[in-house]
């Protein structure tokens, strides 16, 4: 899911809508991704440490292997958390003041001659975009490690016949 939306959804949403329409959408659906991401990395975390009791154990040594896979659990949940609650709502907003501000000067926010609130409005959502660009990147680095972990030392769970 992280990499479709990362890496494939949005660039071909982006593509084929008009930008304010793809902001709007773009609205919508960032924040139900991120609530997912957090509740799916937050189950995976429960679990990585129920099935790893070691993790508790440890809980302060992060070079410990379980530990570690832990911290990328629980790092994923923040870093999305951060977006749903802080970030994305901030980026948003922005967003929507610079809709409303290029309908009162009729010009598109990156014709020349924007006004100096135009130019605010951009360096703003040009900023708080970055930000939720980067936590989210990493969330997909976070989860690319921990797949790749599991598949390269399984989950270290003993089956039993």
């Amino acid at each position: 899911m992280s990499i479709w939306v990362t890496f494939f959804g949005g660039v071909i949403a982006f593509k084929a809508l008009p930008r304010q329409q793809f902001g709007a959408l773009q609205h919508k659906t960032f924040p139900i991704y991120f609530v997912i991401s957090i509740l799916l990395s937050s189950g995976l975390l429960g679990s990585w440490t129920y099935s790893h009791p070691d993790v508790v154990t440890h809980i302060t040594r992060p070079l410990v292997v379980d530990v570690a896979q832990a911290y990328a659990l629980a790092s994923i949940s923040l870093a999305q958390g951060f977006n749903y609650f802080i970030v994305g709502p901030l980026t948003s907003k922005t967003m929507f003041q610079r809709h409303r501000l290029e309908k009162e000067e009729g010009k598109a926010y990156n014709e020349p001659g924007v006004s100096e609130d135009m130019k605010a409005l951009n360096r703003r959502f040009g900023y708080l975009h970055g930000i939720s660009s980067l936590a989210n990147l990493y969330a997909v680095i976070a989860l690319g490690f921990h797949g790749l972990w599991i598949g390269a030392a399984g989950t270290g769970i003993k089956a039993s016949l």
